[in-house]
């Protein structure tokens, strides 16, 4: 055996509350990679509803998520399409509710704010109910706080917490940094993940560098 299946839905038999979002997410604007799941007690298959607000096809923002992330219940990605004009005298959405109201609205006011894709590398965990703001990078091997809310871009094995997030602290040096990220385990082919758990689960680079 080589590990779970990674189209399977639910992976841990009897725990329909823990799901692999790539065969359960199916949305235009939303690219997740193998074996990154969500925990919820409500059912993982509500990940859109539940986490991805205000991502609307108008605006070309995309949500994009690494392989082997951990998202915990109640994390909250906040789109560009949350953000309201800000070029007027009000920010009141005027536009939304039609009747007459909409004569005039320039989206462009809207999209000129786009902060582009939210982007969340690989190997990502993200504790309870923390929220990230539209346009934000999350780096590969970073830990974000339950609560957390993230305005800004993540370093690679970086903790961050708090509202607004700040960085609590770095992982490992950044040497170490770059060497694991230059391996990347999370693209290598299930059989050799599974060969060399103990390496990943472990703390020696150099031997993870030259696993088989």
């Amino acid at each position: 055996m080589h590990g779970p299946d990674p189209a399977d839905h639910y992976p841990l038999p009897g725990h329909r509350r823990v799901g692999f979002l790539k065969p359960l997410v199916i949305h235009p604007q939303i690219e997740i990679g193998e074996y990154s799941y969500y925990d919820d007690p409500a059912g993982p298959e509500r990940f859109v509803e539940a986490c991805v607000g205000h991502l609307y096809p108008e605006l070309g923002d995309r949500l994009v998520i690494g392989r082997f992330c951990a998202i915990a219940s109640g994390v909250r990605f906040m789109m560009n399409g949350a953000n309201h004009a800000m070029t007027g005298l009000s920010t009141y959405p005027f536009n939304i509710f039609g009747n007459g109201w909409e004569s005039g609205f320039d989206v462009a006011t809207i999209v000129a704010g786009v902060r582009g894709d939210t982007t969340i590398g690989n190997d990502v965990w993200l504790g309870e109910r923390a929220t990230i703001l539209p346009g934000v990078s999350i780096g590969d091997g970073a830990i974000v706080s339950s609560l957390a809310v993230v305005s800004r871009d993540v370093e690679p094995y970086t903790v961050v917490a708090g509202n607004p997030a700040r960085e609590m602290r770095r992982r490992f040096d950044q040497g170490t940094v770059e060497r694991l990220r230059a391996v990347a385990w999370w693209n290598w082919s299930a059989e050799k993940i599974t060969r060399n758990l103990d390496l990943i689960r472990g703390g020696d680079v150099e031997a993870l560098e030259t696993a088989r």
